[in-house]
């Protein structure tokens, strides 16, 4: 599993599924599904982002983020959706 998570900047840190789990999350509940539904896609995406990082030192934060949108373009797309309104919300400000 990947050590550690290299940042926009080109900082790093400890890779944490945990952060990967909540990021998920969050976008998932500005959405209408169920509580069910939202748990679910966490956890079928986060799998899916921790398998790709098994066998690498170091990720890309940018590289996770491609791994977590393509797959819930593909499970979920509203999901992608509230991930992608949220980055655009968070650079107009």
């Amino acid at each position: 599993m990947a050590k550690e998570v290299i940042k926009k900047d080109g900082t790093k840190e400890h890779f944490d599924a945990e952060k990967i789990k909540n990021s998920i999350a969050g976008a998932a509940i500005r959405t209408d599904l169920s509580e069910e539904r939202r748990s679910e896609v966490v956890g079928r995406v986060a799998s899916s982002v921790i398998q790709m990082a098994q066998g690498k030192e170091e990720i890309a934060t940018s590289e996770i983020r491609e791994k977590i949108l393509s797959e819930l373009d593909v499970i979920e797309p509203a999901v992608a959706q509230s991930w992608r309104k949220y980055e655009e919300e968070k650079r107009e400000v």
